[in-house]
């Protein structure tokens, strides 16, 4: 894909996942931030470049910095965020949910291009669990034994060592 999408698609919405993963940024935070869902049907809002600057200061005192970093990665990295940032008239916005300015072309066409990776993906998983999977020889209850004896004693060589 070399040219990014040129038509609108409707407005990309939170689902019940989407406020969860937003709800759960919120909560390490010392208020909550207004570009995030708060209910399903909201809107999905592109971040502003460097919001992470003004993110973190509002972390609580008692949590890590790795858990916001994971928890906005969550959100961040989720199929309707970029399917919000592959639109080709997205903006991005501040804390307060305010547009501030236009996602880039390149911005816009690197999400669709994960969009496109994250549909193969699921795609191949999908039908990898639509094909019977072999079905597996019945083992003895002395094959059964004789089976956890060996990773016993695989286990504890591994602590020996």
């Amino acid at each position: 894909m070399e040219e990014p999408w040129t038509t609108d698609r409707e407005p990309i919405i939170a689902t019940e996942l989407d406020v969860k993963k937003a709800a759960a940024i919120n909560a390490l935070l010392l208020r909550p931030i207004d570009i995030l869902p708060i209910k399903a049907g909201d809107l999905i809002r592109p971040f502003a470049l460097g919001l992470w600057n003004e993110i973190r200061p509002l972390l609580k005192p008692d949590v890590p910095v790795m858990s916001l970093r994971r928890a906005t990665s969550a959100f961040l990295h989720s199929k309707r965020y970029y399917q919000a940032c592959a639109q080709p008239n997205s903006m991005r916005h501040d804390l307060a949910g305010i547009p501030v300015e236009q996602l880039s072309t390149e911005d816009r066409l690197a999400a669709q291009q994960r969009l496109i990776a994250l549909r193969q993906t699921q795609d191949k998983t999908s039908a990898s669990h639509d094909e019977p999977s072999p079905p597996q020889p019945a083992l003895s209850k002395a094959e059964l034994i004789r089976a956890s004896l060996l990773g016993r004693s695989k286990r504890t060589d591994r602590v020996a060592r």
